[in-house]
């Protein structure tokens, strides 16, 4: 019963969220008709998985127990993030050729949810350092409307835990978008340049090491380069092939070898 009602109170919201892009493309369709559209079958079976496992501990419990200790002198890192550290390197199977760095990311995720997994995900594997992108979904409301209050109390969250177990943080700035595909008629720009100005300063402060995509990936119009992303939101292989040796200089700055 409990299940039930929670599906009750979850169904318009992934009614709206399927039907978004397509309402966007349509100048007739109204907010109230994409909210009465019922959910499928499909989208029933992810509320319930949600529900079971909201965080997705599950996502890399097994790749987790597999996981050695980091040998003698490794400096392993893990990245933890969303859909943009999810795919990168995905498609080819490498991820950072020849550096023992881990990645941890989940698409969709949002920072309470990277808060929850970051014991199994991140302090449990022993690095030396984590890096941590994430927030653009806390601004789409991929679970729900977030202040900037509550999401830099996650990143925050997030950094002392990482700090209280001897592993070293970077804070990587939010990359730039214009607006959220799945989500029509939020401006997430203010809310990008807003979280990234906390984050330097907030790294400044506390000695961690801010990670800046933005500035190397941001247009005139405060969106993403077009020739570095996919669809606004989500970088490309060219996209990437900015963000890599940043992550790297970023690294060894944190790790004192640059």
């Amino acid at each position: 019963m409990k299940i039930f009602c929670c599906l009750l109170l979850l169904v318009p919201l992934a009614a709206a969220q399927t039907a978004a892009p397509v309402a966007a493309s349509s100048p007739t369709s109204t907010a109230s008709q994409t909210e009465a559209l019922p959910p499928t079958s499909k989208q029933i079976a992810h509320m319930e998985e949600m529900l079971q496992d909201w965080p997705d501990l599950g996502r890399y419990r097994a790749a987790n127990a597999a996981l050695p200790p980091p040998a003698s002198g490794e400096n392993r890192v893990v990245f933890m993030g969303d859909s943009i550290t999810d795919a990168w390197g995905r498609s080819t199977g490498i991820f950072f050729p020849g550096e023992p760095y881990i990645n941890r990311g989940i698409s969709g995720q949002t920072t309470p949810q990277m808060l929850v997994r970051f014991w199994p995900d991140v302090i449990a594997l022993q690095p030396k350092v984590v890096v941590i992108l994430a927030g653009t979904n806390d601004i789409a409301g991929n679970t729900g409307p977030s202040t900037p209050e509550m999401i830099q109390e996650n990143f925050m969250a997030m950094a002392d835990l990482a700090t209280a177990n001897g592993i070293r943080v970077v804070l990587a700035s939010i990359l730039p978008a214009a607006d959220y595909p799945w989500r029509p008629g939020i401006d997430p720009k203010p809310a990008i340049r807003g979280l990234n100005a906390w984050m330097r300063a907030y790294c400044a402060q506390k000695g961690h090491v801010y990670l800046d995509y933005y500035s190397s990936m941001v247009n005139a119009g405060q969106g993403m380069k077009s020739e570095l992303t996919i669809d606004g939101v989500h970088p490309n292989a060219a996209g990437y092939a900015v963000m890599s040796p940043l992550a790297e200089k970023a690294i060894a700055e944190t790790l004192g070898t640059k």
